[in-house]
């Protein structure tokens, strides 16, 4: 059985094992290296995790083991009065893939989104990354902008 939890602190150790996977893999995409730059586990989990704060992190579970994660957060947008939220990862570990740890983790945070009042929230998926962008699909996203990126040193 999956289900998705806001994450303890006994759970930290092992998300910045599963964030380490995942910075790795994203890393190696096209475009990753730019967007994640020297981020490391650590210095993302402290973004996700301070109490009080405008960021969450969650953690999936399958068969009570912990086999994913997801951290999202909340702003508001420049000339804007309403707050937004976006999803900064949502990562399960590949031989837990398809029996919905990543759909439990994907409704936790839009949950959580709009438990805090967001109107929208955004998420991002790297270029060629195939399978974010039809999870994302299936959870109801559709795509609204493109950015590109023209290094000039």
């Amino acid at each position: 059985m999956e289900r998705a939890r806001p994450a303890e602190p006994a759970d930290l150790a092992l998300a910045a094992q599963l964030l380490a996977t995942a910075l790795e893999s994203a890393r190696t995409m096209r475009g990753g290296a730019a967007l994640l730059g020297a981020r490391t586990p650590d210095d993302l989990i402290a973004r996700w995790t301070p109490r009080g704060s405008e960021a969450a992190l969650y953690v999936g579970e399958f068969h009570h083991a912990v086999v994913g994660l997801a951290a999202a957060t909340t702003f508001t947008r420049t000339g804007a009065t309403d707050r937004s939220g976006r999803i900064e990862c949502c990562f399960v570990e590949s031989d837990a893939r398809g029996v919905g740890v990543g759909s439990a983790l994907m409704e936790a945070v839009v949950g959580w989104c709009g438990a805090r009042g967001c109107r929208d929230i955004d998420a991002l998926a790297l270029p060629g990354d195939r399978s974010s962008k039809q999870r994302l699909e299936a959870a109801g996203f559709v795509a609204r902008l493109l950015t590109l990126n023209r290094r000039l040193d």
